[in-house]
């Protein structure tokens, strides 16, 4: 089996994140690294909090916290958080570490010893009223490129395009809003990644299997012209740049960051080399497939900016197999806002409703082709009808009348007809799709091809009702159930990499263990696998189904409302 190497967008440290970043990165990394190990690979699946830059400093002058204490306490919230939603991260680091801190000085070496690195002058932002620099990102202004108003200083949230504060129309401080600003000469060291353009875009016409989304912004820069990169800032917080002249400077928080990749690899070695050999994943890895998931802004730096210091280095350091990118979440149309109490943030989600209801309608309705909008009446609808109806509501009627009228065991008598060999049939061939669809990571089409795979089940039981059939033929009633319960450990396994918790109940009421390897291709003996007289529990309900007034009350909290409302 081969080695899979997944890693998910850094979430930054600065508070808890909303639903989209958890449908646009993490949860599909989850989802897939958890298919890969049932289907018997060996996964590494990585992520990290991204700690540095100024961002970090002003939340954690906000919380009245140092700086470093701010993000320990807030890495360990995001764990925390992480972890009530199910996300199997083998380890999930610190971009701010130690181990991070020597291969950003490595790297930063490394594109120098190799020619890639120069000192120039330039020019920065100083604020009169905030008295300070202002990094890049907490300069705003209109985009010269495609006019968006409220374009950051070091990308447009719009157009996608890389941007230096100076390039803004109108520029204004992000923290008090002065359009007092003055430019000052400093300076910094530049990554010349334009010298390594034709290798870049040589590797990414190698990628034939790559999104659309993705290849599209990749040429899209590649084609405007790969500007050299500026990888220092004038800050306090960040990896202090071993350079004479340099003292009171760190390197930049999008050069260090997709570094914690590795880094965070090594932090666990480190922690426990039993673990891995961090080397082995990233040094001459050829056996080594690697995936990477991210919303779409965040795509220009993972197939421009990192490749560039990978490549740049000239060591054989893995380079991304597949890069999956995701369009945007909104909410009811609009931009999640934290500020503006707008929209639902992955701590009040927990709060609200297990893991399992988000991880299904999110990824269910994930924004592969195109931007999605999370409404309430949509999420009520699919929790409703996919897992309340659909699915559990054939679990409990199985196992409820099953007790019922055979016991606590599983029914033995009659024999597989016909039927029988039907639901086999289209059984597979519903599995063979739906672990198409993982393996190309194609998410909306597994989640519609498990939905379906769960009405077979229901149909199976119209087909030959166990609760009319067992009037007059009692084995028959008998090798229905037993093949319905069956189901259920199937549809058990099948749906572990997305409600992991639904199914390890749906497991625990035969007294399984929770799934360690896939359906086989011997779909009918997996239809056998429980034997007459296997002991079973009736679980509660799996689901509850969501109320009018719950949408309701869930609207008036988090901003809500109609679309026909909205204006």
């Amino acid at each position: 089996m081969a080695r899979h190497l997944v890693t998910s967008a850094l979430p930054y440290i600065n508070g808890v994140k909303h639903l989209g970043n958890l449908v646009g990165s993490m949860l599909p990394a989850d989802i897939y690294a958890r298919y890969l190990r049932l289907a018997g690979h060996e996964v590494l699946y990585i992520c990290a909090t991204d700690e540095h830059g100024t961002p970090a400093e002003l939340a954690a002058l906000e919380a009245g916290l140092d700086v470093e204490e701010y993000c320990r306490w807030q890495h360990q919230r995001q764990a925390e958080i992480y972890q009530g939603l199910l996300l199997s991260f083998d380890y999930f680091g610190r971009s701010s570490s130690d181990e991070n801190r020597q291969l950003t000085t490595h790297f930063a070496r490394r594109l120098e010893e190799e020619g890639y690195i120069e000192e120039r002058e330039t020019k920065q932002v100083y604020s009169a009223a905030d008295g300070r620099f202002l990094p890049d990102r907490y300069v705003i202004g209109t985009c010269p490129y495609c006019g968006y108003g409220a374009a950051r200083g070091d990308q447009c949230e719009s157009c996608t395009r890389l941007l230096d504060p100076t390039d803004l129309i109108d520029p204004r401080s992000a923290i008090s809003g002065s359009t007092d600003l003055e430019v000052l000469q400093t300076r910094h060291l530049f990554l010349l990644q334009s010298r390594l353009a034709e290798e870049i875009r040589t590797w990414i016409d190698s990628q034939e299997d790559w999104p659309t989304l993705v290849t599209s912004i990749a040429y899209k820069w590649l084609d405007e012209g790969i500007e050299d990169r500026c990888i220092t800032r004038d800050l306090r917080w960040g990896f202090p740049v071993d350079r004479p002249g340099f003292e009171g400077k760190v390197y930049y928080v999008w050069f260090d960051a997709p570094i914690e990749y590795i880094g965070a690899t090594r932090e666990w070695a480190n922690q426990d080399p039993d673990h891995c050999d961090w080397r082995s994943w990233w040094f001459d890895a050829d056996d080594v497939r690697y995936t990477q998931f991210m919303a779409k802004d965040n795509v220009p730096f993972h197939t421009i900016n990192f490749p560039a210091t990978l490549i740049g280095s000239r060591e054989p350091w893995k380079l991304v197999n597949h890069l999956k990118g995701f369009n945007w979440l909104n909410y009811y149309g609009g931009k999640f806002s934290t500020s503006r109490g707008v929209g639902v943030f992955m701590d009040d989600a927990l709060e609200l409703l297990p893991a399992d209801y988000w991880r299904w309608y999110l990824i269910a309705n994930a924004p592969e082709s195109a931007d999605t909008t999370f409404t309430w009446e949509l999420f009520a609808s699919a929790v409703n009808s996919d897992l309340a109806d659909t699915l559990g509501n054939f679990v409990n009627r199985t196992l409820t009348f099953t007790a019922r009228r055979f016991g606590s065991t599983v029914p033995g008598g009659g024999a597989p007809t016909e039927v029988e060999e039907r639901l086999a049939a289209d059984l597979a061939r519903g599995i063979d799709c739906y672990t198409h669809h993982l393996e190309r990571l194609e998410f909306r089409k597994a989640s519609l091809q498990l939905r379906e795979i769960w009405t077979l089940g229901n149909s199976y039981l119209e087909q030959a009702p166990p609760w009319l059939t067992i009037r007059e033929d009692r084995d028959r009633a008998a090798c229905t159930l037993r093949a319905a319960l069956n189901l259920i450990r199937i549809y058990a396994v099948l749906a572990a990499p997305i409600i992991p918790a639904t199914s390890e109940r749906m497991l625990a009421a035969f007294g399984l263990p929770p799934a360690g390897s896939w359906i086989s291709p011997d779909v009918a003996s997996e239809l056998q696998a429980l034997a007459p007289g296997h002991e079973f529990t009736v679980p509660d309900v799996l689901f509850r189904k969501i109320t009018g007034e719950d949408i309701t009350a869930w609207s008036e909290r988090f901003g809500g409302a109609p679309l026909a409302t909205q204006h």
